[in-house]
């Protein structure tokens, strides 16, 4: 891998991961583009960076919340252990189950984990994806504004996001912008869906790279182009940072839907171009 290739798709990582318009998706075009034509030409190693540059800038961007989160697991396990639970239970506390709920149907994902990830190679695939993902979000800015918070999202509000995360493992199916619309859909107010999509990739994130680690592992390092892999990294953290605020900025506006029109436009040229190899 060049210098530049891994910058690029360290750039394709950084938008799309969290921009509603799907990372795997495109990261299997711009593979494709590349000349790697499958997802296993890509180092795995590299594979899991990337995610863990994205995993950076989450962090960077929510580290108030995540460190009243962390505080608040401290505090309630010593709650627990003097029964002095206080009621309402705070807020940051409740949040931390919240997530916990919505990562649970991911689970389910495990045993088909394989077959999933193959799906990339199947640009058709990842293009009818696209197009689903579009109309998703052109139905999110057409769902009346909710006011749920962490305040007052109930479990199965958070089980049907996480059953849309869980979902949006198939390539071209966005991570953020299904979980973010069925946020909208249950009635969660929109800057929430979008913070509680953020907060809610952490442990997926995370989870998906500690599966990855081993076999990336197991299928061996080249260790001399880690440096060239760095660099990809950093473009993925930082690209990604800055999508995460531009994110933040729309949904004060709803205009979610307006990624609709670009993941339509991306199916369609993927498909066309697919046809025009044939």
């Amino acid at each position: 891998m060049t210098l530049l290739s891994s910058i690029l798709l360290g750039l394709v990582q950084g938008v799309t991961e969290f921009l509603p318009i799907s990372s795997s998706g495109h990261l299997a075009i711009a593979e494709h583009l590349l000349g790697q034509t499958g997802a296993a030409d890509i180092p795995p190693f590299f594979d899991v960076l990337l995610h863990l540059g994205t995993l950076v800038a989450v962090f960077i961007a929510y580290w108030e919340d995540i460190r009243e989160m962390v505080v608040e697991f401290f505090c309630g396990a010593a709650d627990l252990i003097h029964g002095t639970t206080p009621t309402p239970v705070p807020p940051a506390r409740r949040l931390i189950l919240l997530i916990v709920v919505g990562t649970l149907p991911l689970f389910a994902v495990l045993p088909v984990k394989d077959l999933v990830e193959g799906l990339g190679d199947n640009l058709y695939f990842v293009a009818g994806a696209l197009l689903v993902t579009g109309c998703l979000l052109f139905a999110s800015d057409r769902v009346k504004r909710g006011r749920k918070t962490e305040r007052s999202a109930t479990l199965l509000d958070v089980i049907l996001v996480g059953a849309a995360q869980a979902v949006a493992t198939c390539p071209g199916i966005s991570r953020s912008g299904t979980t973010i619309t069925a946020g909208c859909f249950v009635g969660f107010e929109r800057k929430f869906a979008v913070r509680f999509s953020f907060l809610l990739s952490i442990p997926a994130i995370l989870g998906a790279n500690i599966l990855s680690l081993k076999d990336a592992l197991e299928a061996g390092v080249e260790w001399g182009a880690v440096p060239v892999y760095l660099a990809g990294v950093a473009a993925a953290a930082l690209v990604g940072y800055a999508c995460i605020r531009l994110l933040r900025m729309i949904a004060e506006k709803g205009k979610f839907g307006l990624f609709a029109y670009y993941c339509w436009a991306a199916g369609a040229v993927t498909l066309a171009l697919m046809f025009l190899q044939e």
